[in-house]
């Protein structure tokens, strides 16, 4: 009966050793399988990611279009395209940020297709433009914008310098301009600020953000629309990943210099 007992005993820790041992392995196993399905999938990103690249640099190089392009690491650009940016609203260096001190371009010329240089010769016929910016009530978290406009007069270049702050505590000090606070929508993005500049026989305007970058700044042109770069997508694909590159391609710009030294300032 004792003798019995004990085999008993000996068969329930045997069995009790075997379901542990076959949880430890399950375990084992099914960290195993998560980590090399993590590994494909970060590989595959990868290779995703490449494409996308490269689909973003052939397009810079060639123009045009493309579509299921395949690599023989198994991944493919699926498309990669360029879309003019243009018409009388649009998005400042291409809805990216505008770092503090630094400055993006509306151009107000065409540029050559060869060579992108400017082609000054004929000056916009447009009025003026409306600069959109800011997300805070109080503006103080939001930047003060320098706005120069070069315009065409005779034989000569002039350049006329603007100066809003929506930050009334700013104001103080800075003595800049106050904007024009409200509810206001560019392509999709909201803003809290808006400022118009007269602009006659304009060639370019640069928009500076002052005391912070500029998340998004919205432009709206009295005139006639100007190509202001183009944008650049590429979606690459490995697996079932995909990753998409979106990119600005502007046109060369112009030296500050340019705007403060070579020209000759008419204050307004």
């Amino acid at each position: 009966m004792r003798e019995n007992s004990q085999k008993g005993q000996i068969l329930l820790i045997v069995a009790l050793v075997m379901v542990v041992v076959l949880t430890v392995g399950l375990a084992v196993a099914s960290r195993s399988i998560t980590s090399l399905r993590t590994s494909t999938e970060e590989e595959n990103s990868q290779r995703a990611f490449s494409a996308a690249e490269a689909g973003i640099e052939k397009i810079i190089k060639t123009g045009g279009s493309i579509s299921n392009l395949s690599f023989k690491n198994n991944s493919t650009i699926t498309s990669a395209t360029s879309t003019e940016i243009s018409g009388t609203q649009f998005l400042l260096n291409g809805g990216n940020t505008i770092e503090r001190n630094d400055g993006a371009d509306v151009w107000l010329v065409p540029h050559d297709s060869a060579t992108d240089n400017p082609i000054y010769t004929n000056a916009w016929t447009g009025t003026s433009i409306t600069v959109y910016w800011g997300s805070d009530s109080t503006g103080c978290s939001d930047p003060a914008l320098e706005i120069v406009a070069i315009e065409k007069s005779g034989v000569n270049f002039i350049s006329k310098r603007y100066a809003y702050d929506p930050c009334i505590s700013r104001r103080a000090n800075n003595k800049f301009t106050a904007p024009t606070s409200g509810s206001y929508n560019v392509l999709g993005k909201a803003f809290s600020y808006r400022q118009s500049i007269p602009v006659s026989s304009g060639l370019v305007v640069r928009v500076i953000p002052l005391y912070f970058s500029a998340k998004a700044t919205g432009i709206d042109l009295t005139g006639p629309a100007v190509s202001q770069g183009k944008k650049v997508e590429a979606v690459g694909k490995s697996g079932d990943t995909e990753r998409k590159i979106s990119m600005f391609q502007g046109y060369p710009k112009i030296s500050s210099e340019y705007f403060y030294v070579l020209l000759v300032p008419k204050n307004q």
